[in-house]
């Protein structure tokens, strides 16, 4: 695994050399990436990773949950399993993501990245529900305040200021609630977008803020529709996630044993 214009020495910095699973997220992700080359692009590229803990985060006091890393067009952030796995349980927009993107897009796939894959349709609740539109909400009410709280580069303050609202919160709404009505009534989560070519022009603010609110509420009423008729289970089977997070740490350290015997 290395991403482009990386050294050795700062990709064992971002990836620790216990990762599982590490994939793109954000735009590339869903298929609506702009490069530096775009004159509208204000895209970083995000990647997620699974890691598992050290030893003794296990077996004894030690805790390590994950780190975020920024470097250059570079945003990493890395999960520990155990924590990947309670915000999977919550239907997380972001993590139940990395679990359904397209083949290509995974960057690294050890044997209990793989068992996460395996077990993805165990996370596909009616929970999805609460939680992309909760998720669109947010992105509806920031798409107009316009406090940058240093979230935003400099290109996107400027297409913020020019249109008055924030275009690039304006797709991530529409696809929050496109993705969230596909996963209820389908089962599966479409995190590729083949409807990017509109979602783009959203992003680069070609479309009014009064027809962004227009498709908003469109989709908010047809996501309380999917959820009335969704036949997901309720909730996430916390038993069987437990067992999955033994799965998952017991393929880790076995294979590390064998590995540290074959050495010797």
């Amino acid at each position: 695994m290395h991403l482009k214009g990386t050294t050795q020495e700062e990709m064992d910095d971002l990836f620790p050399h216990t990762s599982i699973l590490v994939g793109y997220r954000g735009s590339i992700a869903h298929n609506m990436y702009l490069p530096n080359t775009d004159p509208l692009s204000i895209d970083d590229k995000d990647i997620m990773g699974i890691s598992i803990a050290p030893l003794e985060c296990y077996m004894g006091l030690d805790r390590w949950e994950g780190k975020e890393t920024f470097l250059r067009e570079w945003d990493v952030v890395v999960y520990e399993v155990r924590k990947f796995l309670r915000l999977l349980e919550k239907a997380n927009p972001n993590v139940l993501s990395l679990l359904w993107l397209q083949p290509h897009h995974y960057l690294l796939m050890e044997p209990g990245g793989q068992l996460l894959l395996d077990h993805r349709q165990m996370f596909m609740t009616k929970q999805i529900y609460q939680s992309f539109s909760g998720y669109a909400h947010g992105q509806l009410k920031r798409m107009t305040h316009h406090s940058y709280a240093g979230y935003m580069g400099a290109k996107r303050k400027t297409l913020v200021d020019n249109l008055g609202w924030d275009a690039k919160n304006g797709a991530h709404l529409c696809r929050l609630l496109r993705m969230g009505i596909e996963a209820l009534v389908t089962g599966e989560l479409h995190v590729f977008r083949h409807d990017a070519p509109q979602l783009l022009e959203i992003k680069r603010g070609e479309w009014s803020l009064e027809q962004v609110q227009a498709e908003a509420q469109r989709l908010f009423h047809r996501a309380e529709e999917a959820f009335d008729r969704c036949a997901l289970p309720n909730h996430v089977d916390h038993a069987a996630v437990n067992r999955l997070a033994v799965d998952i740490l017991q393929t880790y350290f076995v294979k590390e044993m064998f590995s540290c015997v074959a050495l010797k």
